[in-house]
């Protein structure tokens, strides 16, 4: 099987910062695009950033020039470094693999549990 694990999510004041970590570990042969995704309360899930296995990112408009996704290839991780925090960031903030497993012969998308940021004005 595969996981992916947050972490790194929190409280912080407006203007703060805060980076995520997503590790993904277990049965993988190998990943392309890694992805954050957001969910504030009542609203939908949204992707907030991507980087594909060649390394180009793309963000949505409401985070470009303040969050930057990388990724560890070598580790399976992808990091989001958050500056230049806004209360309207406050979300659950989810990680996405697309993953093929050493135990299948197609892609799938992983998920990972969350995790919660939070930042008061």
């Amino acid at each position: 099987q595969v996981q992916l694990v947050e972490s790194g999510g929190g409280l912080v004041q407006a203007g703060g910062s805060l980076r995520l970590s997503c590790a993904a570990s277990g049965s993988i042969f190998s990943i392309t695009d890694m992805d954050w995704y957001r969910q504030a309360p009542g609203k939908q899930r949204e992707l907030v950033a991507r980087i594909t296995s060649g390394g180009s990112t793309n963000y949505a408009d409401s985070v470009k020039g303040r969050f930057t996704i990388s990724r560890d290839y070598a580790k399976n991780t992808v990091f989001l470094q958050m500056n230049s925090l806004k209360p309207e960031d406050t979300a659950v903030y989810y990680c996405k693999g697309v993953v093929r497993s050493t135990l299948a012969d197609y892609w799938r998308d992983y998920w990972g549990q969350g995790t919660q940021v939070t930042v008061s004005s």
